[in-house]
This record gives C-alpha cells, sequence and structure tokens, in this order.
C-alpha cells in the first residue's frame, strides 16, 4: 500500500466513498466515523495526509484541525477539509484553522484525487 491517509467523516456512505477511492488509487486508508477519536488515531497510524469533514457530531471539525495544528506529533501532517460548506469566506476560516486544503462536497472524483494527490 501507498501513503497513510486518515479519514475524518461522520457520514457512512461518504466515509465509505473517500475510503473505497483512496484504496483504489494505491492509498492505504484508515477511517474515522467519530470526530472524538480523530486525534487518538491519527497519532496511532501518523497519516500522510488528514482528510476531515467539518461538519462533524460532538466536536467541529475546525476545532479538530486547530488541536491537530498544535500537537507536536501530527503539527506537520497536511489536512484536507472536505465539507458541505460553500458559503462566502468558508474556505478561508478553514485554511486559517489550519487545514492546507479544501473540497467541497459534493466531490469530484477527479479534484477529489487530484487533491489528495498533492499532499500524499
Amino acid at each position: 500500500m501507498g501513503k497513510t491517509i486518515l479519514v475524518v467523516e461522520d457520514n457512512e456512505l461518504n466515509l465509505r466513498l473517500f475510503c473505497d477511492l483512496l484504496n483504489a488509487h494505491g492509498y492505504s486508508a484508515h477511517p474515522v466515523r467519530d470526530g472524538r477519536d480523530a486525534l487518538e488515531k491519527a497519532r496511532e497510524v501518523s497519516p500522510d495526509l488528514i482528510i476531515m469533514d467539518i461538519q462533524l457530531p460532538h466536536v467541529s471539525g475546525l476545532e479538530l484541525i486547530g488541536q491537530m495544528k498544535t500537537d507536536a506529533a501530527l503539527r506537520a501532517v497536511p489536512i484536507m477539509a472536505v465539507t458541505a460548506y460553500a458559503g462566502k469566506g468558508d474556505e478561508e476560516q478553514i485554511k486559517a484553522a489550519g487545514a492546507e486544503a479544501y473540497v467541497s462536497k459534493p466531490i469530484s472524483v477527479i479534484k477529489f484525487i487530484e487533491s489528495v494527490g498533492a499532499f500524499a
């Protein structure tokens, strides 16, 4: 398998789609359904990239990005936000939180894989 990617997504269909796409393109995808488990799982698998949903129950993706960027073990790992947020200023807010990339839902498969390839 190729590079390791952590996928934080609470929607089961999206999670399966992202992981299937990543695995089909030679990546090793590690799913996380509950954002409360994301930090621990990230430390465990030492991913090359983190794909982060922004709208999660219990903890927001923006909050998780902030926590990861202040964690010495995870700070250097690029984060690609994937979200249904498409309003004016949302991309800037997500990048200001620390995400290196932003892809809006519904995703374009080609754009998704190209964005992943730019970081992993």
